[in-house]
């Protein structure tokens, strides 16, 4: 097997190494200015950095060929697929490597191949959630998640690589042990390791080729493997556990690909995929009581009843702010579908980068205008929502098989029996309007800390998993915290314990300061952080992920600093200051 070991630390004049990226995919893919390398360098909504080249390969071929310049130039190397992830590891952060960098964004490698009869499919670096869901289709079948990240564009390889979550509470984190990755060694070599359980031969190159043309038959193709977690079901089913249901630092969850956060450069996966569930029915629950939701859930999850196949909460607060700040947001999936949203966004993006070039314009223009036309915009929920919205605090959604619903309504109804809430089962437009509404929550905060950027201290947002056996769920803080917050957005996976809380500063307030603030609230509570959307360089991983990293990487020279760990080579050095974006001692 071919290996190819880089020649020094550190970087000469980095024209060399461009040279040798334009002879592997072109000019035109090696991004070199600051207004073709933008949307590739600014995190979705944390994080950026500076990179000698983005680089956008062709063919698997393409990007084995540009692993193999940036280990001869000991360049960093940031894989990247569509740049979607909320915790900034997908883009460079500060500029304290020391050595070059090149982000090499994987979008162009399109293409996946479904084996045994669409129960499984093998996915490229740059397929999308919503791509395979599309294939999917005719067969009956559905891809991890169906909606959320995969409406802006999130790719499959993404979502194995951070262990995401996604709202299906029978599913579980994304998760394969089949996969097919670059691996340097602690010599610095580069190996291509096929673990896909697909026989494709033994030259790199020609390996690439064939899997990529899907030059394989049905013999080539080992039968077994884990290609999704199986047993989450009877995971998150254990209520009196003191663990998280799931969490990216859970050891049993990290495994070749899965949970690598860029320390692996991953060619392919191979997944299992889901009959689609058809004749669904969304119950939706309001409550002013906490403690009713909590005793819902866990009276569902001991119940012999099936698992719903999800439960999405919302708080009061959240409802509110969607419904204002997320509803462009909301229409453009209920006119356009989540299918051409992907091409909304990347057009979003491009239009920012443009105004930005004109400095008498404001920032984030192309937001601001959305707003501007959004608030025109007649009323958009269903009546017996905005009605709930008026009477109750705590809102959730369940959705549930169709011969589940009339135990599952049961449970509910006598868990409510004398209590401050009431239950309907929605027809089929506000059960779609119920959980649409709840996915546009995620991107609401953002837009509220835009358009009232001047009269906030910023936005935090934080990603956490309580303990399955927690019953104190629904966050109280002191005062002196309280005080320093705007405005609180609680949202979540309900019966996994898995909650997005976004906090709309205070005028005059440290983000970070207050980040850690509330963090140590949560730890008090037995929380883990993050649940679904990696460390990133927003939060710092446990030795024991970092223990995993360095196995993966020992030389750290993919996505170095990530988990707020040194970014030098060898891991040698301090760890990240995240507010400053420089050392601090280790």
């Amino acid at each position: 097997m071919a290996v190819v070991s880089g020649k020094r630390e550190g970087g000469d004049d980095p024209s060399a190494l461009l040279a040798a990226l334009r002879s592997h995919v072109g000019r035109r893919h090696v991004l070199v200015t600051p207004s073709s390398q933008r949307r590739f360098l600014r995190g979705y909504r944390y994080g950026g950095g500076a990179a000698v080249a983005v680089v956008r390969p062709g063919s698997l071929v393409e990007y084995w060929r540009v692993l193999q310049a940036c280990v001869q130039a000991e360049a960093v190397v940031i894989s990247q697929a569509a740049n979607t992830g909320l915790t900034g590891g997908s883009t460079p952060f500060a500029t304290d490597y020391g050595r070059p960098v090149v982000v090499i964004n994987t979008m162009r490698l399109k293409g996946l191949h479904l084996i045994d009869g669409a129960s499984q499919v093998v996915a490229l670096p740059g397929t999308t959630l919503n791509e395979l869901e599309i294939a999917l289709d005719p067969h009956g079948r559905e891809p991890h998640s169906v909606i959320g990240s995969s409406c802006l564009g999130a790719s499959v390889i993404g979502g194995v690589c951070n262990n995401s979550g996604g709202a299906l509470i029978r599913r579980g984190p994304s998760y394969t042990e089949l996969a097919l990755y670059a691996q340097r060694d602690a010599d610095g070599q580069l190996h291509l390791i096929n673990a896909l359980g697909i026989a494709l031969g033994n030259e790199p190159e020609d390996m690439l080729r064939r899997l990529e043309e899907g030059r394989f038959t049905a013999d080539a193709i080992r039968s077994g493997g884990v290609a999704s977690d199986p047993d989450y079901q009877s995971h998150v089913r254990a209520i009196d556990a003191d663990t998280p249901a799931r969490f990216n630092a859970d050891l049993r969850k990290l495994h070749g690909a899965s949970g690598s956060a860029g320390k692996l450069a991953v060619f392919a996966v191979r997944l299992d995929t889901f009959e689609k569930e058809s004749g669904a029915t969304v119950l939706y629950v309001g409550t002013n009581e906490a403690d009713a939701l909590q005793d819902i859930r866990r009276q569902l999850l001991q119940s012999p009843i099936p698992l719903p196949i999800a439960a999405e909460y919302i708080h009061r607060d959240a409802f509110e702010i969607a419904e204002a700040y997320g509803k462009d947001t909301y229409l453009l999936v209920k006119r356009i579908g989540t299918r051409r949203l992907p091409a909304f966004f990347a057009l979003k993006s491009r239009v920012d980068a443009l105004f930005e070039r004109l400095p008498f314009l404001p920032a984030n223009l192309a937001d601001r205008l959305l707003q501007g036309v959004s608030r025109l915009l007649p009323a958009h929920l269903p009546p017996r929502l905005t009605a709930y919205r008026d009477r109750f605090e705590h809102h959730l959604m369940i959705r549930v098989s169709a011969d589940a619903l009339p135990e599952t309504r049961q449970v509910i109804e006598s868990v409510l029996a004398g209590r401050d809430g009431d239950c309907f089962v929605c027809d089929a437009a506000e059960g779609s309007a119920a959980f649409l509404h709840r996915f546009a929550t995620a991107g609401a905060a953002v837009r509220y800390a835009i358009v009232h950027g001047r009269d906030t201290g910023g936005l935090v947002a934080l990603d956490v998993a309580l303990p399955r056996n927690a019953r104190d769920w629904f966050e109280t803080l002191p005062a002196e915290t309280n005080g320093k917050i705007l405005k609180r957005l609680y949202y979540g996976h309900f019966f996994c314990h898995v909650f997005h809380q976004d906090y709309v500063l205070a005028p005059g307030q440290d983000w970070l300061a207050v980040e850690h603030e509330l963090l140590a609230l949560l730890a008090a509570r037995g929380a883990r952080y993050p649940a679904e959307h990696n460390f990133g360089h927003l939060y710092s991983a446990p030795a024991e992920v970092l223990a995993h990293y360095q196995a993966l990487d020992p030389c750290n020279c993919f996505n170095p600093g990530i988990g707020q760990a040194s970014p030098r080579l060898r891991w040698k050095g301090a760890v990240r200051n995240p507010a400053a974006g420089q050392e601090v001692s280790s």
